[in-house]
């Protein structure tokens, strides 16, 4: 799997052919928030982690740029991640979906990140120097608001990252974790769209269609 970005503002092109892919899980700055998603799942049937973050490794050639995608599930669905990219020692953000399928999801949360693709945006923006709680986050599904918020209620993406004991030599992509849902209910929609808006005016953006 081959990645391309675009640098947003310099218009330079960035490659990744040989990286790890990691979700990070639980990632909620505040205690309550964190509780109020681990609930979601505990609604579903989804036993809560034994720690916080939780870092979950997949296979790297689940990353996809596509406007479409298949999974195997008929009960999956996306939500809006800041993803750190790690190219060549320099660090990136974009934005992307962890696609989970929520019935796996009910027997082990590591076999559901590894169930479906995990869809990113194609622009990135330098991470050094970003306002990360000003940063809003939002996301739709088939038309309808489903998340809206700021990377407030997040660890710092750096931070998330600084915990995860990898290899810091390889280049990454990691997922920083996300929002609770505005109803508290997951939808298995069909149409998701993506966004991350910077306080300086740069929307990083996606959509994609599940089938």
């Amino acid at each position: 799997m081959t990645l391309t970005f675009t640098v947003a503002g310099t218009g330079e092109q960035l490659t990744l052919a040989d990286f790890d892919l990691v979700i990070a899980g639980y990632t909620g700055r505040d205690e309550a928030s964190v509780k109020k998603h681990i609930d979601e799942l505990a609604a579903i049937g989804v036993a809560p982690p034994e720690s916080v973050p939780a870092f979950y490794p997949v296979d790297s050639a689940l990353a996809t740029q596509a406007a479409a995608v298949e999974v195997e599930g008929t009960n999956t669905s996306g939500e809006v991640e800041p993803v750190l990219i790690r190219a060549g020692g320099k660090l990136y953000l974009t934005v992307g979906s962890d696609h989970t399928d929520r019935d796996v999801e009910r027997e082990s949360v590591a076999k559901s990140k590894a169930a479906c693709v995990k869809p990113l945006g194609t622009t990135v923006v330098p991470a050094d120097g970003i306002d990360w709680d000003a940063v809003a986050a939002a996301s739709t599904v088939d038309g309808a608001a489903y998340q809206r918020g700021f990377l407030s209620a997040l660890r710092v993406p750096t931070d998330v990252l600084g915990r995860y004991q990898g290899p810091a030599e390889r280049d990454l992509v990691i997922f920083c974790g996300t929002l609770p849902l505005l109803d508290g209910e997951f939808v298995a929609g069909a149409r998701w769209t993506l966004s991350l808006a910077l306080p300086d005016g740069v929307e990083l953006t996606h959509a994609y269609t599940v089938s």
